[in-house]
């Protein structure tokens, strides 16, 4: 047998062409050691983000849920014949400043009690027609009357007939964020009324002395000359009957001097490092163990007019 011999490299060729293998891999070693720890670093730092942010959600529920424990505290200081029905107070606490001003519910307008005519005064004052507000106002208390079984079922075929997919309720509204359901109400329109109305006044009254000039302008028999020197004059009035009653006059009927036991509250928090947050809350006055019971919550963090379970804590 005839062998064939390779020429043998000289060792010092050997030995760099090993090193240079070894090289390429100890390189793409540390390319990869590099690149995860890239990868761990900008995991580390998202984290890190993550729960900085958890933390400062977690603040915040915890300063709004101090500042409704104290406003339910100021609230329940006097008997309800005293009680303010509206206010405001600040206070500091984890490095942070926080701002809370409260206002009774009887102050706006209750989509489940209010007449068919203040409705329609309220949508007039937000610039709709007489004609148009007066057919929007019959859409709302189409929207809440109960289906009767000797009455014909006209409100659900205007629904019907519109296309849309959901029936009126034929109860009253769950929350004010329904209004938006009602048919025919133009959502720019909504939205200018959103701020003057609610579910939890519990009454066809308001309460004129505190609540908006808008709302108070739908008061039935209220003028423009009676509600221009009704807001001069409203500062410096005491809350009796007689007070109330020399003022709006015809209008009078339609307002109240109860201040009720729903109260809205809105919460603005400043952190000392530059975050700021914000929540309203309406929260039912109660006694003894439970000084009130949460009816509805929103803030900035992706819960728009949430209703929540009855309770104390957020």
């Amino acid at each position: 047998m005839i062998m064939r011999w390779l020429p043998e490299l000289p060792i010092t060729e050997r030995d760099d062409r090993e090193g240079g293998f070894v090289l390429v891999a100890v390189l793409w070693i540390l390319i990869s050691l590099a690149g995860l720890a890239g990868a761990l670093s900008m995991y580390l730092v998202s984290s890190a983000q993550r729960l900085s942010l958890d933390d400062a959600r977690l603040r915040s529920a915890a300063l709004a849920s101090a500042s409704l424990e104290l406003a339910a505290y100021k609230l329940s200081l006097t008997s309800k014949s005293q009680r303010p029905s509206a206010g405001a107070f600040s206070f500091r606490l984890d490095h942070a400043q926080v701002s809370v001003v409260f206002q009774s519910e009887a102050s706006r307008l209750d989509l489940n009690h209010a007449s068919k005519q203040m409705l329609a005064n309220l949508f007039g004052g937000l610039g709709a027609s007489s004609d148009k507000a007066g057919a929007y106002a019959e859409r709302i208390i189409g929207w809440r009357t109960p289906l009767s079984e000797t009455a014909s079922d006209g409100e659900r075929d205007l629904y019907r007939t519109a296309g849309v997919d959901y029936m009126p309720r034929s109860a009253p509204f769950a929350s004010s964020e329904e209004l938006r359901l009602v048919l025919d109400l133009p959502p720019a329109l909504v939205d200018k009324a959103m701020p003057f109305v609610t579910v939890f006044n519990g009454r066809r009254e308001i309460d004129a002395l505190e609540a908006a000039p808008e709302v108070v302008a739908a008061l039935p028999g209220m003028t423009e000359d009676l509600l221009k020197s009704f807001l001069a004059q409203r500062a410096g009035l005491r809350r009796d009957a007689r007070s109330l009653a020399s003022v709006l006059g015809p209008a009078r009927a339609a307002a109240t001097l109860d201040v009720g036991d729903a109260v809205r509250v809105l919460i603005t928090i400043a952190f000392d490092a530059g975050r700021r947050s914000a929540a309203e809350a309406v929260i039912l006055l109660g006694e003894g163990d439970d000084p009130y019971q949460i009816l509805a919550w929103r803030d900035d963090a992706g819960y728009p007019a949430m209703l929540r379970p009855s309770g104390k804590a957020l």
